[in-house]
């Protein structure tokens, strides 16, 4: 049997920690929650690799680093409620359950939401609901939120997600251009978000995500 535990606890110590995130609430998380638990079971063996996760769904788990330094960047408190966008089998919400007093995961393959509810419910994560739906249209019914986090890539954060996010919230989320990819956190004020450059990552663009193309003759 593979000692997950020790790996979890080298994820932190080589990963998390040299990358500047040192909070206690969240090393605390990433310690407590069993990755391995939420990626596919044939990917169990690289859930704590310095990469992403593939899911079948041409989408991915990102990197413990990548999620970590968001929720540093997001400094989740204890009495907010945070949208989760794209949460694959539920790793990153299992993650913000403890640190947030609810957590609403979004997820639009069926099977996958239905599969991340009952290992949320295994894991104990009494206060993380997953609900199925369009990534791109959140859930306005559960809102509005103090923090939302998007799991994957982005070109532009439809309208749809930003009426979501309370005034005084903040929102995470990695635009990609091309190969490239940044992190940046929304902080939304009057209405309006205004964006912040806080490190480089990559995924692939999440469906609904992509900015329109424009065909000119």
């Amino acid at each position: 049997m593979t000692d997950f535990s020790d790996r979890r606890r080298m994820m932190v110590d080589t990963q998390i920690r040299p990358a500047d995130v040192t909070k206690y609430p969240i090393i605390e998380a990433l310690l407590a929650i069993p990755r391995e638990k939420f990626v596919p079971d044939s990917q169990a063996e690289v859930a704590y690799a310095d990469q992403s996760v593939p899911l079948s769904t041409g989408r991915v788990v990102p990197e413990p680093r990548t999620l970590a330094k968001m929720l540093d960047a997001l400094d989740v408190r204890q009495d907010e409620l945070v949208l989760d966008v794209a949460c694959g089998f539920g790793y990153s919400t299992a993650v913000v359950a403890r640190l947030a007093q609810m957590v609403i995961g979004v997820e639009e393959d069926e099977s996958l939401a239905s599969e991340a509810q009952e290992i949320l419910s295994a894991s104990n994560a009494d206060n993380a609901i997953v609900h199925q739906g369009d990534l791109a249209e959140g859930a306005a019914e559960h809102g509005p939120y103090d923090v939302i986090m998007i799991e994957g890539g982005v070109e532009e954060v439809p309208e749809a997600l930003l009426a979501q996010l309370k005034d005084g919230g903040r929102i995470a989320a990695l635009f990609m251009d091309g190969a490239l990819g940044e992190v940046k956190i929304g902080y939304k004020s009057n209405g309006r978000v205004s964006w912040r450059f806080e490190f480089n990552a990559g995924a692939p663009v999440l469906p609904g995500f992509a900015k329109p193309k424009v065909f000119s003759l």
